[in-house]
């Protein structure tokens, strides 16, 4: 429904994919133009036709960031109280109770900013639906070469799916898991796997997104939020030159990943708030 949505991104890492994002979209805009023409036949109107070619992609800075500041490197127990400040919105673009509002993000790790700030000061505007959209898949192992992502707690892909597992009374997996894991502990890195793999082999990409959608939407938001994010599969299609996949996949290139997810795995379900590695 190109008309009655509103497409903008997070600032300011996702300005670059949101950039594709409009590319892609302009094409698609070119193509319901084409069909509405097509299906309108020989009847056309001159009128008819100058309100086809008027249809166009509402793309909008609706997030503003102060760029003083910057969640991701924040130390974890002052990100929760700065996340409240960072963002704030351009008020009279979306239409209340009408608009869609689809906006882009980068990744979604944790799902903090967007919970504590971003999903709030969005609702604030009065959307029908706001659209979450992560050009990353979602992050679901720990990362040991170099971006600080230790703790599998702290991944809100993670939390969703340890959440489904308990409501569908599958909690079993997490036990079995945890005892392969700890079976594994002691062996040499090279004979470790990554049994953290078996959590999320229950559910859908989808289902987790949607349980991820209801972690990040407080009660007193009005819109329906939902969150749509980039498949592996597509990932790969985009850049099919880069094949650092595993905070997606969980397939580490060394063996000490599989070390780090194992270790992580047991600090979870040992209440050990600790980094992996």
């Amino acid at each position: 429904d190109i008309d009655n949505t509103v497409f903008s991104y997070i600032p300011n890492t996702a300005s670059v994919a949101f950039r594709g994002m409009v590319q892609e979209l302009e094409v698609h805009c070119r193509d319901v133009k084409k069909e509405r023409i097509r299906a309108a036949g020989n009847s056309l109107t001159a009128e008819e036709f100058d309100a086809i070619f008027a249809t166009q992609l509402r793309i909008e800075e609706i997030a503003v960031k102060d760029m003083k500041l910057r969640t991701f490197i924040t130390q974890d127990k002052q990100r929760n109280d700065l996340v409240t400040h960072i963002y704030d919105v351009t008020y009279g673009v979306v239409r209340r109770d009408k608009d869609t509002l689809v906006v882009l993000d980068d990744s979604i790790v944790r799902g903090t900013t967007l919970r504590n700030s971003i999903i709030r000061i969005l609702d604030r505007l009065g959307p029908k639906n706001i659209v979450i959209a992560s050009s990353a898949p979602q992050i679901r192992y720990p990362d040991c070469y170099g971006i600080d992502m230790a703790k599998l707690s702290d991944f809100i892909a993670f939390r969703a799916t340890i959440a489904l597992l308990n409501e569908t009374r599958q909690s079993h997996i997490i036990n079995e898991v945890y005892k392969k894991c700890k079976q594994q502990e002691k062996l040499p890195k090279e004979q470790m796997l990554n049994y953290v793999k078996e959590i999320y082999k229950p559910f859908t990409a989808k289902q987790i997104s949607d349980r991820i959608a209801a972690m990040i939407t407080s009660t007193e938001i009005k819109a329906r939020v939902s969150v749509v994010y980039q498949s592996i599969e597509n990932l790969h299609a985009a850049i099919p030159d880069h094949k650092g996949d595993w905070y997606f996949t969980g397939d580490y290139p060394t063996p000490g990943g599989n070390k780090v997810v194992n270790r992580s795995f047991i600090n979870f379900i040992e209440g050990r708030n600790e980094r992996a590695y």
